[in-house]
């Protein structure tokens, strides 16, 4: 993938997580925060829902609590005004103000790869979004919306590829770090179980033990190592190899097959009046220097 200067701008929230940056701006920290106050969700002052519905009920009350991640820079990274800032951050604006409700209104809940599907479950967030993969297993705890982008797994490595690792089947034998409850690391213990894998909560760790030496790479989403090689370009490099497709969905209370429903809509609509690519381009796009792709069918299943 071709990289741009304008990584920059993550400089100050990397750093808060510890991820080593290398070139950044004594201006990143206002340059995250005029991101954030530039929006693709505009709000639906007229909106109205049948009584009774999750819409409706979110409506009156005026605000809604999403799940994002906070480490993930272009989808879900903590800016240092403690404000998420990302693609899923935008994406959930937008369904958000389909609602009838301000960015200013939301409540960010950082939800981790392992928390995702207990908080839904408890009523504890109304929506995450948060690079979550739309799979069979997790269809029988929470609904998805979506898919709204699609990633496929990859690896990332210390600059120079010093382990000539070039896809999933050179970890036999190494240590790799992912995230406890993603899909990325429950492929390498079902298909590569010579890898020594290593689990953390949040990919900042991994991120941080590959810069140690303690891991010899580091497995997720191809769209998450991208953004953490931004931050240290001089430090990472991304293998470039995806080895599957994971679709990102909005996940949602199961059975609530009308909020569902809206949601759907609502991503198709962003789709067709360009919200969404507009929403990448600001956010992702900024990181990957590239333009937003087609986006994805919505599967109403």
């Amino acid at each position: 993938m071709r990289l741009t200067s304008r990584p920059a701008r993550y400089a100050a929230a990397f750093a808060a997580f510890g991820v080593v940056l290398t070139g950044c701006s004594s201006e990143a920290g206002n340059q995250a925060s005029e991101q954030e106050a530039d929006s693709s969700a505009s709000v639906n002052t007229e909106a109205s829902f049948e009584a009774g519905t999750t819409m409706a009920e979110l409506n009156e009350a005026g605000t809604i609590t999403i799940g994002t991640k906070y480490d993930q820079p272009g989808f879900g990274l903590l800016n240092p005004d403690g404000t998420p800032e990302g693609f899923d951050v935008e994406i959930a604006k937008i369904v958000a103000g389909e609602l009838g409700i301000a960015p200013e209104d939301i409540t960010w809940t950082e939800t981790v790869s392992a928390n995702r599907e207990p908080f839904i479950q408890n009523g504890q967030v109304d929506l995450v979004v948060a690079t979550y993969t739309i799979n069979d297993t997790r269809k029988q705890s929470v609904d998805f919306a979506g898919p709204y982008y699609v990633a496929g797994q990859d690896i990332m490595v210390a600059a120079g590829n010093p382990e000539g690792i070039e896809g999933p089947d050179d970890l036999a034998g190494k240590t790799v770090c992912s995230v406890e409850g993603s899909t990325p690391a429950q492929n390498i213990r079902d298909n590569y179980p010579q890898a020594n894998l290593v689990t953390y909560d949040v990919y900042s760790k991994c991120a941080d033990d590959l810069t140690n030496g303690n891991v010899q790479a580091v497995t997720t989403d191809n769209v998450i190592l991208t953004g953490l090689v931004a931050g240290n370009p001089d430090g990472f490099e991304l293998v470039g190899n995806p080895f599957t497709e994971e679709p990102y969905g909005i996940g949602l209370a199961l059975g609530d097959t009308e909020f569902r429903d809206f949601v759907n809509d609502v991503l198709e609509d962003s789709f067709e009046d360009g919200r969404w690519a507009e929403a990448w381009d600001r956010t992702a796009g900024a990181i990957t220097g590239e333009d937003a792709p087609e986006p994805p069918t919505v599967d109403r299943y």
